[in-house]
């Protein structure tokens, strides 16, 4: 059986709006052998058919339907924990649609959640009230616990280091949905009707793609085209199956 591939968006296919070279013809070869694949992301402010678009616009050719992000991760967790909730949401549309198509209600007035994402900027209105309302009783979400994340013009804070504040202020600690919790990649695979045993990860992070894909049973893939170096790949106790400069390098006539 030819193994499926679930796979990190930034850093893998692509470098902001540029592709990496090479990914197109990966993301070809995986189409003509007919293996299932899927696009997964820790970035929850875009809409799947926001992040297609972007792909087009970098050269893959890629539907928003095998795509997946950590807003929809955790859309998907809040509707486990309480079918038919209520949540206070600090984030773009990427994550309050998800969080909607899961027929929960967003609202300020006790909510059953308060659930943090990625924003083009963080109002200090949303954080004080959301910090109340976590001192309230809402049960504190974030989609994913990056500290920085690139912009053009350098890194900006993002989700993890907005959710080490709240903390800081309410003494309660987060649950973060996405990369490296293995709960995102188990709610992936499930989503694309994929097994763990039959589907490799391919990411550029040692401390997310790679620690996820390994908690989550994958064999791993790490590539050398984004933030991990190869002198980077000895600190850490775990190693990947494989590592290549590039998914160009990656020949899947050698993978089953």
């Amino acid at each position: 059986m030819k193994k499926n591939f679930l796979i990190d968006m930034d850093g893998v296919l692509v470098h902001g709006s540029k592709m990496v070279p090479g990914a197109d013809m990966f993301i070809q070869s995986l189409v003509a052998e007919k293996r299932k694949f899927a696009i997964l992301t820790n970035n929850s402010k875009y809409t799947t058919r926001d992040l297609a678009h972007r792909l087009k616009q970098s050269g893959l050719d890629i539907s928003e339907d095998n795509i997946f992000t950590s807003a929809i991760a955790t859309a998907e967790f809040l509707s486990n924990q309480r079918p038919n909730g209520t949540a206070f949401v600090i984030g773009e549309v990427g994550l309050t649609e998800a969080i909607h198509s899961q027929g929960y209600i967003q609202t300020s007035l006790k909510p059953d959640f308060v659930v943090l994402g990625e924003t083009y900027s963080y109002n200090l209105d949303q954080i004080t009230k959301a910090t109340q309302l976590i001192s309230r009783g809402a049960r504190f979400i974030a989609t994913n616990p990056d500290p920085s994340g690139p912009s053009e013009i350098g890194i900006v804070p993002a989700t993890g280091a907005m959710a080490a504040l709240m903390e800081k202020v309410t003494g309660k600690s987060a649950f973060f949905v996405g990369k490296p919790n293995p709960l995102m990649m188990r709610t992936a695979l499930n989503h694309f009707d994929m097994h763990s045993e039959d589907t490799y990860m391919v990411g550029d992070r040692m401390d997310t793609d790679i620690l996820a894909g390994i908690s989550a049973g994958m064999e791993t893939i790490l590539v050398l085209s984004g933030s991990t170096k190869t002198e980077d790949i000895e600190k850490y106790p775990y190693q990947p199956k494989m590592v290549y400069k590039s998914v160009a390098e990656i020949n899947l006539k050698k993978l089953k």
